[in-house]
């Protein structure tokens, strides 16, 4: 059924070859045993370790509980999966896609007030900002397409896999268009990856979220690094002068893509330069909150001297561009789109943004770590990842 919904959205928007392309996309990236984004098709061994953050996650663990009291029987039997289930991979940022659990638009105010309590739990106030922001710029989208039945702030679905524990590895994920979050849980230790957030337009010139805008700091930041290099460290990070198409490699249904290296390390940039580069990383890591985003910041760290920068189209502050950071531990991509709902030339623009962080080599969606746990626990039988009912 998933299927035949989802041939017959795509049949709308696309034509039947390319439509048949994309499910071919979906179906092949299940089929593959989740390795993660490599720079080699293998990933790298012994980078998370299960252990102790000293960071409390009773907060979040409190605020999923509080979520799933508060559905209908039928909504957290739509919502609820094993911890260990492919929902995780199945999420995209298109707008026409067939997602599971329970949607805004089937939430009752309570409802919606609970869900943003697990939300600005588990984010900062700028990751919840921002979050909330990509949701009203998809009302904007509806306003200037008058399609609210493709667009719009509630188009939004959260699942829950596995139970919420202090214990025992759990998470949810927050899907739709322009916007995925990820977060796993186990212990004291969070995976927020991959995480999705974009939008067009970037800024809402008028309509119930007039002002509304986002991502200007990611773009200024990569812009001040990219103008902080000298000649011949611009020679190692500038790829290609000019982006005449879109770049993002580990968007949806890319969970084991392999990217290279490429670009400047960070070993050859001064101590200025890398105060700019772990502040661009910084800007998409402090989506979490503070104690989890300093953990996370610990572990890029660890990994700074092995971190790439790389660039590709213009560095004027009208230029549309795509950067990438690159490191064991992080994969964040920033690329200007073509545009899809708005009328324009089919050339990058301004006004379509998306953004990707990535945790390479086998941990996004937390699978290192569960991959570790259920090793250790296989052989109890207390520790079972059956359907959540």
């Amino acid at each position: 059924m998933r299927m035949t919904t989802l041939i017959h959205a795509l049949l709308v928007l696309l034509p039947a070859t390319a439509a048949a392309q994309f499910l071919g996309m979906e179906r092949a990236a299940l089929a593959e045993p989740f390795r993660g984004v490599t720079t080699s098709g293998q990933p790298q061994p012994g980078l998370f370790p299960i252990k102790s953050t000293g960071v409390s996650t009773a907060p979040v663990t409190a605020a999923a509980e509080a979520f799933l009291a508060g559905l209908t029987d039928a909504q957290r039997e739509a919502t609820t999966f094993p911890v260990n289930d492919d929902e995780w991979r199945k999420w995209a940022n298109i707008h026409r896609y067939e997602r599971q659990g329970v949607s805004f638009t089937g939430m009752d105010e309570r409802q919606r007030s609970l869900t943003y309590g697990l939300l600005q739990t588990s984010l900062s106030a700028k990751g919840l900002k921002i979050t909330r922001d990509i949701m009203r710029l998809n009302e904007t989208l509806a306003e200037i397409t008058q399609r609210p039945e493709e667009y719009g702030e509630f188009l939004y679905w959260i699942t829950m896999m596995g139970t919420p524990s202090a214990t025992e590895p759990w998470g949810w994920q927050l899907d739709g268009h322009h916007l995925v979050i990820n977060y796993f849980v186990l212990g004291d230790q969070v995976v927020m990856t991959p995480t999705f957030m974009g939008s067009e337009p970037v800024f809402a010139s008028g309509g119930k979220y007039q002002g509304t805008r986002i991502l200007e700091a990611h773009r200024d930041r990569g812009l001040a690094l990219v103008h902080a290099l000298n000649t011949a460290q611009r020679g190692q990070a500038i790829l290609e002068a000019t982006k005449p198409n879109n770049r993002n490699r580990s968007e949806l249904f890319r969970d084991n893509v392999v990217i290279p290296f490429e670009g400047v390390r960070a070993d050859a940039l001064n101590a200025r330069q890398q105060s700019l580069l772990i502040g661009l990383i910084g800007e998409y890591v402090g989506n979490m909150t503070d104690g989890h985003a300093k953990v996370r910041m610990d572990e890029v760290r660890q990994h700074l001297a092995a971190t790439h920068f790389a660039w590709v189209g213009g560095t004027d502050t009208d230029s549309t561009f795509y950067y990438k950071v690159h490191s064991p531990v992080i994969l964040i991509e920033l690329d200007h789109q073509t545009p899809q709902a708005l009328p324009g030339p089919r050339v990058p623009t301004l006004e379509h943004i998306h953004t990707v962080v990535r945790t390479p080599n086998g941990n996004d969606y937390g699978k290192d770590l569960l991959r570790q746990h259920l090793q250790h626990h296989q052989h109890d039988p207390a520790h079972r990842h059956d359907r959540v009912h």
